[in-house]
């Protein structure tokens, strides 16, 4: 089980949103690659990065600051998101040297088109599954749409994504516990490595997820509780390498 850090940034700076409201921003720091450097001397095996003003609108807007991440710490596998809509995207931040790109809107408005990015680039697409009320959202979390998070998994199962991000929007945040039934329930209904988010607010969100581990859950991101101290970073990524086996993360 990992434990993965979140770098969300816009402007430049690393924030934290409140259920994704650009309205509710705190700003934890001016430099992210100074925080990704406090997480790696943490011991994250694992970044969380996200373009927040590429996700609003639709480019990627920050892809330097990850390059300078990933420059930075060349051998630390790095997920990032937030506005990659097509192919010349998904292919500059791997070129950069990221591991995974994390595709959010295209993958639910634009069905063919996971299928032809699997093909293209496999081993390195991962889905984000963002819920509120049962309905996904898309564009930033700005706009809700008529798919269900089930249909949308099973068909990313299907056409080879590398794992599965399922965010509870309503919780993320707020540190109000993860939905941890929810996320068990999406890794019964598909045979894809699923990482959790949204929520995470003590220990007692790492045991749960730990208790539930051999369903399929094999990672947890979390931003405002360790920014915030509600959580230490180190202590939780020790608890849950004591309570869970490991497992394979997707490559």
């Amino acid at each position: 089980m990992l434990i993965i850090p979140a770098i969300d940034i816009r402007n430049g700076r690393c924030v934290r949103l409140r259920q994704g409201d650009m309205s509710q921003e705190t700003v934890y720091a001016d430099d992210p690659v100074a925080v990704a450097e406090r997480w790696v001397q943490a011991g994250a095996r694992r970044l969380h990065v996200v373009d927040l003003d590429g996700a609003m609108l639709g480019r990627p807007e920050s892809m330097g600051i990850v390059h300078e991440i990933v420059r930075r710490f060349p051998d630390l596998p790095v997920q990032v998101g937030g506005g990659i809509r097509d192919e010349d995207a998904i292919q500059s931040y791997l070129d950069t040297g990221a591991h995974y790109v994390i595709l959010g809107t295209r993958a639910i408005g634009t069905p063919h088109f996971i299928a032809d990015v699997c093909i293209e680039f496999p081993g390195h697409i991962i889905v984000s599954l963002d819920a509120k009320d049962n309905k996904l959202a898309t564009e930033g979390w700005s706009k809700l749409s008529r798919n269900n998070p089930v249909d949308v998994a099973h068909r990313c199962a299907e056409e080879g994504v590398a794992a599965i991000i399922y965010t509870d929007v309503n919780r993320d945040g707020m540190m109000s516990g993860l939905n941890v039934e929810v996320a068990v329930r999406l890794c019964r209904e598909v045979n894809v490595p699923i990482i959790a988010a949204g929520g995470i607010a003590s220990l007692d969100d790492i045991r749960a997820l730990c208790a539930v581990a051999g369903e399929g859950i094999v990672g947890a991101v979390t931003g405002r509780a360790i920014y915030e101290g509600r959580l230490d970073f180190i202590e939780a990524q020790r608890l849950a390498d004591t309570l869970c086996p490991p497992r394979e993360m997707p490559q």
